[in-house]
């Protein structure tokens, strides 16, 4: 049985920790931008009025299959090239030999549910209002012929043809979609060698040796015997989905791209089968400051991952030595869930990571140099969470006041007592949460005025973020396990100042990795990363969006400073405020390259 961290009660947490984050030396942010207007939600859910109806199917046949219960993810991506984001959504399906009619929540009638692609439709009117619409145009993309029981999704341009591919994430084998231009995806996953038969969860495509060409790293979690299902039950004589321990883990896979539309297998060669635990969430940054991206991974139950990459071809698991293996009582976690950003603005990549109800959510403080600490209790971002079992997740300045702010997005694995007592059928609802950083170290809920769309109580696996409908702020796309997938308008990010980048690399593709630091005259500097990985089994925005306050309250920009995936440095002139920019590698003025290891 895992040992519980013991936490302060609630109401002693807003008082005790300012204290924490000063004993701690945590960040203090002299800037005070406006607050978001009163009275106003902060976010609308919007997901059956723009044209989102797709309701997630997870098999469940009463048998409670261990898979019913992970997924489902789901991703942001500009299949069309038109410069606003589009959607798909990961379905389930029956599991077993259990016939649909006999399971507890059957398919609804009519073709099997099916995965979706919805094409964002976004218009802009003369008078500047947005009119955000989505198209299911899932027949027409050659994506719809696919039954299977999915979990997660992720994109990238794996071909360099400046084309955002998709790899999709199942109770095995997983399949990559080769995005063809005409706006129609053909399987080439037997071709690329990426079927990987396991039961996974989240991937990311990352360029791990700086060849120019993304690599795919996947996590899969445990193997599951479906003929020889044994049941669980709770502690009322409840059926219940089984704990994690109960079945095998499986290693992650990494593929490496040879960059002529296949890849090879390197998880032996570059040594991340040396250790594994039940993975779930992933993200890629350059952790330790070496300019080369690292790898890590959320572990359920099991100390987690921190793949360094040794430049050589070669991983290493550095987690427990770094600090980043357990939380602070030396306990491992059941690892969700995963972000990587630089929330104190000291220009390294901090970590969060969701857990289980009871243990609390985990935020490791980096030091620079790839050695962290875990700062939960200080930051307020553990007490704050016991309660709750959390999944996608991701650090989002939802305001725009340049502060990073964190979303997580609940739903129990095991019984919800007081649920299963009341007769409910999935008794696994939680609400989801907004952490509003305070911008003195701390971070306070503030769900409840984030308004009703972050009160339902709903069992919620992924979460994207992006900027759907492009007026500068971040929107949330969270997928419900057997539940309607629900679209967070952002409703007040769009007041404040800010600057949008997308940052394209030699090839033309998106360079996902880039690090892009924002200078500013009050002497603050504001690091982004461009990504498409972390949160849980979802695939996200790849532009970088950055907050400058109220009336631009931080200070007008002095320039922005870009380190791209390759080791390459360049510096570009101030960007347009409240629009979109590309800056493209070669056009910035070279600041010179990183070290490249033999």
């Amino acid at each position: 049985m895992r040992r519980l961290r013991l936490s302060p009660p609630a109401a002693l947490v807003p008082a005790l920790v300012p204290a924490l984050a000063l004993a701690l030396d945590l960040p203090v942010h002299t800037a005070d931008p406006a607050a978001p207007a009163a009275g106003r939600d902060w976010f609308t859910e919007a997901a059956a009025a723009v044209g989102v109806d797709f309701v997630h199917f997870n098999g469940m046949s009463g048998r409670r299959y261990y898979p019913e219960v992970v997924g489902p993810g789901l991703a942001l991506l500009d299949y069309d090239g038109d410069g606003d984001l589009d959607l798909y959504l990961v379905q389930g399906a029956m599991l077993g030999d259990v016939a649909p009619a006999e399971a507890v929540f059957p398919p609804p009638p009519g073709p099997a549910p099916a995965h979706r692609l919805y094409r964002n439709d976004l218009a802009v009117r003369a008078d500047g209002v947005r009119a955000l619409q989505f198209t299911d145009l899932t027949a027409q993309s050659g994506l719809g012929n696919e039954v299977a029981f999915g979990v997660g999704a992720a994109v990238g341009d794996y071909d360099n043809d400046g084309r955002m591919d998709l790899y999709v994430t199942r109770l095995g084998p997983n399949r990559l979609w080769r995005n063809q231009g005409d706006g129609t995806f053909a399987d080439v996953t037997e071709r690329a060698g990426v079927g990987d038969p396991n039961l996974g969860v989240s991937a990311a495509f990352v360029d791990y040796d700086r060849d120019g060409w993304l690599d795919l790293f996947v996590v899969n979690h445990v193997a599951v015997d479906l003929p020889g299902h044994v049941p669980c039950r709770d502690a009322l004589g409840q059926p219940e989905y089984c704990a994690t321990r109960m079945y095998p883990k499986v290693p992650s896979t990494l593929y490496r791209n040879r960059g002529d539309g296949t890849f090879e297998d390197l998880s032996v060669r570059a040594g991340i089968r040396a250790s594994f635990g039940a993975g779930l969430g992933v993200v890629t940054a350059d952790l330790n400051g070496d300019d080369w991206p690292d790898i890590y991974v959320a572990n359920d139950g099991d100390p987690n991952q921190l793949w360094i990459n040794g430049g050589d071809g070669s991983l290493r698991d550095d987690a427990l030595l770094a600090g980043a293996a357990v939380d602070a009582d030396g306990m491992a976690e059941a690892g969700m869930g995963v972000d990587a950003a630089d929330f104190d603005d000291d220009g390294d990549e901090d970590l969060f990571m969701t857990n289980d109800i009871r243990e609390t959510n985990t935020i490791y403080l980096n030091d620079g140099q790839g050695w962290f600490e875990d700062r939960s209790v200080a930051t307020g971002l553990g007490p704050q969470s016991s309660a709750d079992t959390g999944f996608g997740t991701a650090w989002v300045d939802f305001d725009n006041d340049g502060d990073l702010d964190v979303f997580v997005a609940n739903g129990a694995v095991r019984n919800v007592t007081a649920r299963a007592a009341a007769g409910d059928l999935y008794p696994l609802g939680q609400a989801n949460r907004l952490y509003v950083n305070q911008g003195d170290g701390r971070f306070l809920d503030r769900s409840d005025a984030a308004g009703p769309a972050l009160g339902a109580v709903e069992v919620s696996r992924g979460a994207a973020f992006g900027d759907l409908d492009n007026d500068g702020d971040t929107d949330i796309v969270v997928s419900n396990n057997s539940g309607p997938t629900r679209l967070l308008i952002n409703n007040i990010g769009q007041d404040n100042a800010w600057i949008g980048l997308r940052l394209v690399d030699r090839s033309g593709r998106d360079a996902l990795g880039a690090r892009v630091a924002v200078r500013l005259a009050s002497g603050r500097t504001l690091w982004r990363r461009a990504r498409a990985d972390a949160s849980y089994a979802s695939a996200n925005d790849p532009r970088v969006l950055v907050g400058l306050g109220a009336a631009g309250a931080l200070g007008p920009v002095l320039g922005v400073d870009v380190r791209w995936p390759d080791g390459g440095r360049e510096g570009f002139p101030p960007p347009p405020l409240g629009r979109y920019s590309e800056l493209r590698q070669g056009q910035g003025q070279v600041q010179g390259t990183a070290e490249v290891k033999p």
